[in-house]
C-alpha cells in the first residue's frame, strides 16, 4: 500500500522525510519505506502521524476525504 496522502501532507507542510523520522524516532530510511509502501506502517506510527497533522487515520489511509479529526 502506498501512502500517497501521507507523502502529500509532508510535502504540503514543507517537511523532509528526515524531519518526520526524527519526530517519530525512526530512521529516515524506515520512514521512506513506510511512505512508499515497501513496508507496512505500524498502527503506532499512523496514530502519531494523525496526531501530528491533526487529522484521522482514515484520512491518512484515503478512506475518507474529510480531514477533520474524530470528535473527542
Amino acid at each position: 500500500m502506498r501512502y500517497e496522502r501521507i507523502r502529500n501532507l509532508r510535502e504540503d507542510n514543507d517537511l523532509s522525510q528526515q524531519q518526520l523520522a526524527d519526530y517519530l524516532n525512526i530512521s529516515q530510511r524506515t520512514y521512506s519505506y513506510y511512505e512508499s509502501g515497501e513496508h507496512n506502517m505500524p498502527l503506532t506510527i499512523l496514530v502519531q502521524l494523525a496526531d501530528y497533522y491533526h487529522t484521522s487515520i482514515d484520512y491518512l489511509l484515503d478512506r475518507t476525504d474529510n480531514p477533520a479529526p474524530p470528535a473527542p
